[in-house]
């Protein structure tokens, strides 16, 4: 399948044993990573200040990254509507999930590693690599998210989903220099969460 965008949403929009502490956060709501209580002061103080170049963001904070795939013959781009196109209006949608806690930290993760920047072997777009050690993903059957959608407002595009159960810690000034930079993807901010669905109706037992 062709890699056709990544993005950021502020906290997890999953729930899942690394990151299971409800947020409070009145404009974002979704869950923080397990331990983010517990940083230093070095480790919470913002190198740009509270104006990084990625907005919406800040160290402390959990995010959660999604890198989207399709079935179609696209190639990276801005939103959900790069992975369409006007000969395959209804792909087959894959997302591959990593719920990081952002410190200020040269030693954690660096986010240039998961970015794309022309990596296309064999002709599919892909990142350079995706997240590892933080558990085998669990796989299900979903939608888009994001906080257009609730359980009573559906999502059109099914996805299947594979979300890493566990935290990783990212350097944010590596994702500060991805919006500052620019990139493919033309993000420069983390998105709100879709809230949580609960309803037994809508969901499927785990296997």
């Amino acid at each position: 399948m062709n890699l056709c965008n990544i993005h950021t949403h502020t906290n997890a929009e999953h729930k899942g044993p690394g990151f299971s502490v409800l947020s409070r956060d009145p404009d974002f709501g979704g869950y923080q990573c397990e331990g983010s209580e517990l940083l230093t002061a070095d480790e919470l103080r913002d190198p740009a200040f509270g104006h990084g170049p990625f907005h919406g963001v800040k160290p402390g904070d959990t995010i959660e990254v999604h890198w989207v795939y399709s079935s179609c013959e696209v190639t990276p781009g801005k939103g959900l509507g790069a992975c369409l196109s006007d000969a395959c209006s209804n792909p087959t949608l894959r997302v591959e999930s990593q719920v990081f806690l952002l410190v200020n930290d040269p030693f954690a993760l660096d986010f240039a590693q998961y970015d794309h920047k022309g990596y296309t072997p064999n002709g599919h777009p892909q990142p350079l690599s995706l997240p590892a050690n933080t558990g085998a993903p669990v796989v299900f059957r979903g939608s888009t998210t994001g906080p257009s959608y609730t359980q009573a407002v559906c999502s059109p595009l099914q996805v299947t989903w594979s979300v890493r159960p566990n935290c990783a810690r990212l350097d944010i000034s590596s994702l500060y220099r991805w919006g500052q930079e620019g990139n493919v993807f033309e993000e420069d901010h983390s998105h709100g969460v879709r809230e949580l669905v609960t309803a037994p109706e809508l969901l499927a037992p785990i296997q």
